[in-house]
């Protein structure tokens, strides 16, 4: 499993740069508004992920929050590129962990992380909840954006939280919890 998470995270890595590298800044008034309002709401949801798999990895020491953890700070820099691309502010700047522009989202990060320090199956669940969440956030975004260069980096973060998904559940069957 680790080599398939290291695998995901030099994919997005190095699609990340190539993105870069290829892609001249444009101006975001080519982008729908609800195009703007999504790149910055996964932004911040996927810094949500990556800061409260940082907490429950402090809290319960489990690699898996490790090892997701880093490719969610890789899912972050691949929208980060996009924000930059289209010159939409991050509302991510200058914010430190556990730290967000969103309300709604610095509540669910503290409930995520109250509800995941009360037992290692619980923090599992809240991967569980996370990945699932982003899932239906990415496909949804994916839906309303015309532009190739999103939908590519919405895929390949959806594939992403795939497989943080398949490994939250994985680690929840190990402590013999079915998942349904």
């Amino acid at each position: 499993m680790r080599k398939t998470i290291l695998k995901h995270f030099f994919a997005v890595g190095l699609f990340t740069v190539v993105l870069l590298i290829w892609a001249a800044p444009v101006v975001a008034a080519g982008l729908t508004e609800s195009e703007i309002q999504d790149l910055v709401f996964i932004r911040e949801e996927e810094k949500l992920a990556r800061d409260v798999y940082d907490a429950l990895r402090l809290y319960w020491g489990s690699r898996v929050f490790s090892n997701i953890e880093l490719s969610e700070q890789t899912h972050m820099d691949a929208i980060k590129g996009l924000l930059d691309r289209y010159g939409i502010p991050d509302p991510a700047e200058g914010r430190g962990y556990g730290e967000f522009a969103n309300t709604e989202l610095q509540d669910l990060y503290d409930t995520l992380v109250a509800r995941g320090s009360r037992s290692l199956v619980e923090a599992y669940r809240v991967g569980i909840l996370i990945e699932e969440t982003d899932i239906r956030d990415l496909q949804e975004a994916m839906d309303r954006s015309v532009h190739v260069d999103i939908k590519t980096v919405y895929g390949n973060l959806l594939r992403g939280s795939q497989n943080h998904l398949k490994a939250f559940s994985s680690h929840l069957g190990a402590q013999g919890i079915l998942i349904e």
